[in-house]
């Protein structure tokens, strides 16, 4: 892994993947790929990579995309997964090494504001890694440099938390337990901050990029059983990051988001239904 920048306009993003938000993710790598595997996985069938291609992985934490491009590309095409996460890197870097047939490279490196070299990739793919940028218009240029002329790019990312019952219903049922929020800038870096259509086009196309389609796309996710479902429940998303400011409600909060999970149980495990943007441009 090459080193990132030591410090920039995303400290606080670096400094929170590099926490308890990266090492839950790391924790968790084979659950968490499970449950949003669909959503990824039509991203991938949009962008449509061919075998000898150079890709860019942006935000590719535990490095389930990177191996999964460079299975598509073959030996002739290469893969370069790049994320700000020292713990979901180190579980990448242990998977690839199970994998020596692949063509893959992780960098350390925030897509913002490193270098990613110039023109060197016929596409740019993420999995909810673009979200959490400071200046996304930036970071998206940044990405079309690295791009060649007429290189496509492909990511997906979270439509608004009314259309995502995975994330809604547990915040809801925790709510009475929780201390009131305070208001949240919806453009902030964040899971939402691209749940706004109007805004994501904008943005690439300040950026530079051409073609911009922005799709909705929704399926059921999940996977795990009751127990599995409730442990990461009360750690990723916004009740997540609820339950690390107040543990001492866990055992409250723990209950009322079960009997939700519950509803929601199916001989495949917990479904429960989610909303994403499949989105795509060209440089």
């Amino acid at each position: 892994m090459n080193g990132a920048s030591e410090r920039t306009a995303n400290a606080e993003q670096i400094d929170y993947w590099n926490s308890a938000a990266g090492d839950t993710w790391a924790r968790f790598q084979a659950q968490l790929d499970r449950q949003i595997a669909p959503l990824g996985a039509e991203a991938l069938r949009q962008l449509a990579v061919r075998a000898g291609e150079r890709v860019i992985d942006i935000g590719c934490g535990c490095g389930e995309t990177s191996l999964d491009l460079a299975a598509r590309v073959g030996a002739q095409g290469r893969v370069v997964g790049i994320d700000i996460s020292t713990p979901m890197l180190e579980v990448a870097q242990r998977r690839l090494a199970a994998e020596p047939g692949l063509a893959v490279e992780f960098r350390q490196a925030d897509a913002q504001c490193d270098d990613l070299g110039r023109a060197g990739f016929d596409a740019a793919f993420s999995r909810f890694g673009v979200m959490f940028f400071t200046d996304p218009v930036a970071a998206f240029a940044n990405i079309r440099t690295a791009m060649r002329p007429g290189g496509r790019l492909a990511f997906v990312c979270w439509r608004p938390l009314g259309d995502n019952d995975w994330m809604r219903e547990p915040l809801d049922a925790a709510a009475p337990y929780l201390p009131p929020a305070a208001p949240s800038d919806p453009a902030a870096p964040g899971p939402f901050a691209f749940a706004d259509a109007v805004r994501v086009r904008s943005i690439l196309t300040d950026a530079g990029f051409v073609s911009v389609t922005i799709d909705p796309f929704d399926a059921r996710i999940g996977g795990g059983d009751i127990a599995e479902s409730l442990q990461l429940a009360l750690r990723i998303g916004p009740l997540g990051y609820q339950m690390r400011e107040n543990p001492q409600l866990m055992p409250s909060v723990a209950g009322a988001v079960r009997a939700v999970l519950e509803r929601y149980a199916t001989p495949r495990g917990v479904m429960m239904p989610a909303g994403v943007w499949i989105v795509r441009a060209r440089n």
